[in-house]
C-alpha cells in the first residue's frame, strides 16, 4: 500500500470523498446482510463489471469481475438481489471494436453470491434502452425500468421481458436558466420506505457543464404510478463550478439498517475531469412529510462516517510484478477482441504480451486506474526484434500521450498521435520508462536498468484529456501497449501517489 495516498476513512469517525477513487461511473450499490457491494460502468474494458465489497460504504476492497468477456460496450448496470439470488442487469451498446449488437440492449447475468461465479449473459428481449433499474412491485411482479423513464414487466425468473416498454414517468422540470448538458432522464434506481416506492433518477446530462447532472426523486404507492415529484428536488446538484465535486448524479439511496440512510453517486473532482467520475458518499435525512434530502453543503469536507466494522484502508496503487494475473483489480484490456487475454502470459519473466496492431490506438492496450491529482508510473520493458512497447497515459484510441520503444528509437506520443520528436537512446532490448502526471503536467524519463534517468525533452499538458473534450465518458489511465508481430515483456510496474499533492 502507498501510505502517501490517504484513506477515505479518516479514522476519527469521519470520512472524506471520494470513497472509491478513480473512474467509477454510474455506481450501483446493494446492501446484503452486513456488507455492501458495488459495481459500475466498465465501458470498453475486458474483463468488465468489477465488484467491490465494503462493511461501511467507506472502506472498499476488490472482489471479482462479473463479466469475463463483454461482447460490446457496457453502460450503467443494476446490481440487485431477489429471493436469495443476485442479478446484474447490463446495458450493452454498439461499439467500434465489436459488431455483436447493432442497437442498445439489456442483458442479465446471475449468481448465488456477489463474488460469483456469474452466469453467461442472457438477452432480456429489451432493445433500444440503457440504464436498467429493477424493482418488485406491490403485486409481487418483477419490473425493469430504463432510461426515459420507461417500464416493462419481467418473467418470474427476471430473465425476460414479458411486456413491451411503456412510458412510466416524465421526470422533473428544472428551471430553463440552469446550465445543463441536456435533459437526459436516466439512471432509475428504487427503494421502499413505509408505504412508498421511491424512484431515484438523474437529469441534466452526465457530462458537459459542471452544473448539469443532478439527482431527483419521485414516489408512488405503486410501481405502476402515478409518480409524484419531490417538492425538494433536486436532491443533489453542483450549483457552481466552484464546488469541490461536479456533475453529481446517477445515485443509489440505501437504508443502512441502523436508522441511517446514505446516498452513493458519482462526480468529477473540480478541475480533474481526467480522473473520471469518482464514487461519492453522503448522508440522507428525511423531511417530516417523507422525502429524502442530502444536507451536506460541501462534499469536499470531512463528513460523519456510517456505522460499521470498517477500519481505515487506502486503496493500494496498482503496483505489479506480473507473477500472476490480477484482472480487474489492476488491469483490463481496452477495446478488446474476443480472445484478448490469450495475448498475455504471466510468470517469472513478468508479463509477456503478444503484440497487436501498428499503433497504440490499434493495440488494445492494458489499462489501470489513476486515483490521484499527482502520481508517477514506471515500468521496465523488453522488446523482441519485431515488436515495440511503451508506457502511456491513455484516454481512448483517439487521445493518449507517452513513450514507446522498439530497441533503437524512443517514440513520443501526444494528442493521440506519434509526434515528430525522436529521442536518441542507446540501443538495446531493455529499457525503463517513467511518466509523472503532476496536476496535468506530464513529464517523461527513460534509462537503461541501473543507469541514471534521462528526462524526455518535451512535457505535455493533459488538462484537456477528458470527457468534455472527447465526448466519451472515460478517464485518463496508465496503460501498457505492445505493437508489431512479436512479444513485449513488462516487469516491475509501479504507481506512486505524489504525497500531499494527491488529494486533500
Amino acid at each position: 500500500m502507498d501510505a502517501s495516498r490517504p484513506a477515505a476513512d479518516l479514522g476519527d469517525g469521519t470520512f472524506r470523498n471520494p470513497v472509491l477513487p478513480g473512474d467509477r461511473p454510474d455506481p450501483s450499490v446493494l446492501r446484503a446482510g452486513d456488507e455492501y457491494y458495488l459495481t459500475y460502468s466498465s465501458f470498453d474494458a475486458s474483463p468488465g463489471l468489477t465488484i467491490w465489497r465494503s462493511p461501511d460504504l467507506v472502506n472498499w476492497t476488490f472482489v471479482t469481475c462479473a463479466l469475463e468477456q463483454p461482447f460490446a460496450t457496457v453502460f450503467a448496470p443494476d446490481l440487485i438481489e431477489h429471493d436469495g439470488r443476485y442479478y446484474l442487469y447490463i446495458p450493452f451498446i454498439p461499439s467500434s471494436w465489436s459488431d455483436a449488437i447493432t442497437e442498445p440492449q439489456i442483458w442479465v447475468i446471475t449468481a448465488a453470491h456477489p463474488a460469483g461465479p456469474w452466469s453467461e449473459p442472457v438477452f432480456t428481449g429489451i432493445s433500444g434502452a440503457i440504464d436498467p433499474g429493477h424493482v418488485v412491485g406491490e403485486d409481487g411482479q418483477r419490473y425493469l425500468f430504463v432510461n426515459g423513464i420507461r417500464r416493462c414487466r419481467l418473467d418470474a425468473e427476471g430473465l425476460r421481458a414479458v411486456t413491451g416498454l411503456e412510458q412510466a414517468y416524465d421526470g422533473w422540470d428544472y428551471p430553463d436558466e440552469w446550465i445543463t448538458e441536456a435533459y437526459a432522464l436516466e439512471g432509475p434506481k428504487f427503494f421502499r420506505r413505509g408505504e412508498w416506492f421511491y424512484l431515484v433518477s438523474a437529469v441534466g446530462g452526465t457530462g458537459g457543464p459542471a452544473t448539469g447532472h443532478m439527482v431527483i426523486v419521485a414516489r408512488s404507492r405503486s410501481v405502476l404510478g402515478p409518480w409524484a415529484n419531490s417538492p425538494y428536488n433536486p436532491v443533489a446538484r453542483a450549483r457552481s463550478a466552484d464546488e469541490a465535486w461536479w456533475s453529481r448524479g446517477h445515485a443509489t439511496i440505501l437504508d443502512a439498517g441502523d436508522g441511517s440512510w446514505w446516498m452513493v453517486s458519482h462526480g468529477y473532482e473540480k478541475d480533474f475531469r481526467t480522473l473520471g467520475r469518482q464514487a461519492l458518499l453522503e448522508p440522507i435525512e428525511w423531511t417530516e412529510d417523507g422525502w429524502p434530502m442530502a444536507p451536506a453543503a460541501d462534499l469536499g469536507l470531512a463528513l460523519p462516517k456510517p456505522a460499521g466494522a470498517g477500519t481505515p484502508r487506502a486503496l493500494p496503487g496498482p503496483d505489479d510484478d506480473f507473477k500472476a494475473p490480477a484482472w480487474g483489480q489492476r488491469w483490463v484490456f481496452d477495446n478488446p477482441a474476443g480472445d484478448e487475454r490469450r495475448r498475455a502470459r504471466f510468470g517469472r519473466n513478468g508479463l509477456e504480451l503478444r503484440a497487436k496492431g501498428t499503433t497504440p490506438a490499434e493495440s488494445s492496450p492494458l489499462t489501470t486506474w489513476a486515483m490521484d491529482r499527482a502520481y508517477e508510473i514506471e515500468v521496465e520493458l523488453e522488446v523482441s526484434s519485431d515488436a515495440a512497447g511503451g508506457l502511456l497515459l491513455y484516454f481512448n484510441a483517439r487521445l493518449f500521450c507517452g513513450m514507446g520503444w522498439d530497441g533503437t528509437t524512443l517514440a513520443s506520443y501526444a494528442g493521440g498521435i506519434r509526434t515528430h520528436v525522436r529521442t536518441a537512446a542507446p540501443p538495446g532490448a531493455v529499457i525503463q520508462l517513467r511518466l509523472r502526471n503532476d496536476h496535468h503536467i506530464v513529464t517523461g524519463w527513460y534509462r537503461r536498468p541501473g543507469e541514471e534517468w534521462t528526462r524526455h525533452g518535451v512535457r505535455y499538458d493533459t488538462q484537456g484529456y477528458h470527457s468534455a473534450t472527447m465526448n466519451d465518458l472515460k478517464s485518463l489511465r496508465p496503460a501498457l501497449f505492445a505493437t508489431g508481430t512479436g512479444v513485449v515483456a513488462f516487469r516491475a510496474f509501479r504507481y506512486r501517489a505524489l504525497g500531499e499533492r494527491a488529494r486533500p
